[in-house]
């Protein structure tokens, strides 16, 4: 019996601290601004109402396990979907929200305003958002951002990798290939950011330029966000933020949505990426041949090896590091989550699919972060800025 009372005296801190931070989780506002569901939805032949555990990084019935209470949706395409085909696309995915969440009225509610996303957490229902992640889906088109804004579209991503013919991505620019030899935004991308900050459409930072950053920052009269970045000064790859552009979007009122993506997280993950890949350089050089699309490859060769493949991934703390420095640079404010699940093939450990995000809570509170950060980081942070500009 003494030796009962001992262990139980040992374990109730760690219970203590387990109910903790499950409790916090729960009630919080808990918001993830990047899903990339609807295109994997497409790709798979997958319903978002099904048990996809082992197929995907979500549906519903594991949103909820993983405590998210609104979901932005990525309404995504290459850029192969240009002129005529990427706003059929966009609607199309649309289509496939609209669909699942008429199927589930219980469960989930389209949201098109701060007051419908505070309905939908009152009524334990999994708030639905969109952003268009490449302005290529427009098609240089202002009456196409009118329409997609109508059916709910709250956010847009200037350009995806590929840049569109008024705005230069982050992967052209470092690559020094404009398509129309200009770097930012043309006078058609200056009148759609005023389009979008008349309209309440955010405008999202993720995957431009660097000079596109800064004439977006310059003309928009509204908080910005980045959906799904992280920290330059961590990870040096194209697609994070720089310092100044942190300290640019903390001035702007903005946020930061940390992404996943173990490539953007840690900057040795591509080492143990490519290591990886040439280890199965032969059944590589088969799929090449069967698909050029290299994602395919990964993915495939990613589900085929899944214990090599864990090895390779980051620890939960190196995420963890890049809020903390985005934290010391801008301020508690300016930081949330975009996980980018459903859209990436490696995440740090431990965040296996959206079931793990309660575990992020428990981390932020293991660094110190009070209850009232926490809750910001989580979602508190996009709800001010998604306030800020449906105000008109």
């Amino acid at each position: 019996m003494h030796k009962l009372r001992l262990l139980f005296i040992f374990l109730l801190p760690v219970l203590l601290t387990a109910q903790s931070y499950k409790k916090l989780h729960q009630r919080s506002i808990v918001i993830d601004t990047h899903n990339d569901f609807p295109n994997q939805s497409m790709e798979k032949g997958v319903r978002f109402d099904q048990d996809l555990k082992g197929i995907t990084h979500s549906d519903l019935k594991r949103m909820k396990e993983g405590g998210i209470d609104v979901q932005v949706f990525s309404i995504w395409s290459d850029g192969t979907f240009t002129a005529g085909k990427g706003f059929a696309r966009a609607n199309r995915q649309i289509d496939s929200l609209y669909a699942w969440t008429n199927r589930n009225p219980s469960a989930m509610m389209i949201t098109k305003t701060p007051a419908d996303l505070k309905k939908a957490v009152r009524q334990k229902k999994l708030a639905v958002m969109m952003g268009v992640e490449g302005g290529h889906m427009i098609e240089d088109k202002l009456e196409y951002l009118d329409q997609l804004y109508e059916r709910g579209v709250r956010y847009m991503t200037l350009t995806w990798n590929n840049s569109t013919s008024w705005a230069s991505s982050a992967m052209d620019e470092s690559a020094n290939k404009i398509p129309n030899g200009k770097k930012g935004l043309t006078s058609l991308g200056e009148q759609i950011i005023q389009r979008m900050n008349a309209l309440g459409m955010i405008v999202d930072i993720s995957h431009v330029g660097e000079q596109t950053f800064w004439d977006a920052i310059n003309i928009t009269t509204k908080p910005v966000i980045a959906s799904h970045s992280c920290v330059h000064q961590l990870c040096p790859v194209f697609r994070n933020l720089k310092d100044d552009q942190i300290k640019a979007i903390a001035k702007n009122g903005g946020v930061i949505h940390l992404n996943f993506f173990s490539g953007f997280v840690d900057s040795n993950f591509n080492k143990r990426n490519i290591s990886f890949l040439n280890t199965h350089q032969r059944e590589k050089d088969s799929l090449k041949a069967i698909n050029p699309e290299p994602h395919f490859t990964e993915e495939y060769l990613f589900s085929k090896y899944p214990e090599e493949v864990k090895a390779l991934r980051p620890p939960l703390s190196m995420l963890l590091d890049h809020l903390d420095y985005i934290v010391r640079l801008a301020g508690v404010d300016h930081v949330g989550l975009g996980s980018d699940f459903d859209g990436i093939s490696s995440a740090p450990q431990q965040l296996d699919d959206v079931t793990g995000l309660p575990l992020i809570t428990k981390a932020l509170q293991e660094r110190g972060y009070s209850k009232k950060d926490i809750r910001k980081i989580l979602g508190e942070n996009f709800l001010r800025v998604f306030k800020a500009n449906s105000s008109k």
